[in-house]
């Protein structure tokens, strides 16, 4: 009986032992993951603050409101705000609906078997791809294949490619973390495959995938090199034509045709000129973009906690 205590005790012991080894290496593991993200937050937040105090000067309404101009202090972003704006909205238009249907039938529709699989690694593989892959793909397809030219179509296809895996990922994860029980459920009162994806799969799985639309349409904002190879202008002084017209259907698409510029690139044109004066407009520039995508991906949580506590609610 003795004998008998005295192990189990031993064993007690032990499990407390391994208990609190496991705590250690829980608070270890924490604490590493909790320095890295502060070191990466104060450096990124070192650097902002670097480019916003150098911009600050360059700050304004007039900065937003002028062309670009070979004296620097005349020098603004208009072309560059507003090309970058009407690439986004081709980049969202066929980026978006595409990426979220493709998701939706390979989890759902298709058939799993070695074709499906081959599909998902290439779309994984596609998602690390580096982007001036997508600019010399634009460029022989849309620009010479297609005969597009260098134009707001070209680059919002092009952005829309590099953002394409990028949806697809997130649709297919954010639909695998739905319970297998509310299918079930729909399914059991006589809903068809359709009603299921539509009015239960989409739905539930809403937050995760504009989460994943916001965090690509983040990333296709800064992108350059895609954008260079297809031969976005450095220095344009006017503006595409207006998407809205005067005349029934009160739609104008001209602009698809246009010339344009990014921020991207309107920071590389100035920080390669050796003027100091142009090197503040870059910093200005560059502070901009990374409030657009802090704003961006902002957005994209507080999105995904209102549609995440609307669910639960």
């Amino acid at each position: 009986m003795a004998e008998n205590n005295a192990k189990q005790l031993k064993d007690l012991d032990q499990i407390r032992a391994l208990i609190q080894k496991h705590k250690k290496n829980d608070f270890i593991f924490a604490f590493i993951g909790m320095f890295i993200i502060a070191s990466l937050t104060i450096t990124l937040l070192i650097l902002f603050l670097d480019l916003f105090f150098d911009g600050y000067p360059r700050l304004g309404l007039e900065f937003f409101s002028n062309y670009p101009s070979r004296k620097a202090i005349q020098a603004g972003i208009l072309s560059a705000w507003i090309g970058s704006s009407l690439v986004l909205i081709v980049t969202f238009l066929v980026a978006v609906p595409m990426g979220i249907a493709a998701g939706v039938y390979l989890e759902e529709y298709a058939k799993k078997n070695w074709l499906s699989d081959l599909i998902e690694i290439n779309v994984s593989n596609l998602a690390g791809v580096p982007s001036i892959i997508y600019g010399l793909l634009a460029l022989g397809l849309f620009v010479y294949s297609f005969g597009l030219g260098q134009s707001i179509l070209t680059a919002g296809l092009t952005l829309a490619l590099l953002m394409l895996p990028v949806v697809i990922v997130a649709t297919r994860e954010s639909i695998r973390a739905i319970p297998v029980h509310i299918r079930e459920a729909a399914f059991a009162v006589g809903a068809t495959k359709w009603q299921v994806v539509l009015n239960h799969v989409i739905p539930y799985s809403y937050g995760g995938i504009l989460t994943g639309v916001i965090i690509g349409m983040a990333r296709a904002i800064g992108e350059t090199a895609p954008v260079i190879t297809i031969g976005a202008l450095t220095f344009i002084a006017f503006l595409p034509p207006s998407p809205i017209g005067t005349e029934a259907p009160f739609l104008n698409f001209d602009w698809l045709q246009s010339g344009f510029t990014v921020l991207p690139i309107q920071m590389f044109n100035w920080i390669s000129r050796p003027q100091y004066e142009f090197h503040v407009n870059a910093a200005a520039t560059g502070a901009v973009i990374i409030v657009l995508t802090a704003l961006m991906n902002g957005f994209a949580i507080k999105l995904r906690y209102d549609v995440r506590k609307k669910i639960k609610w």
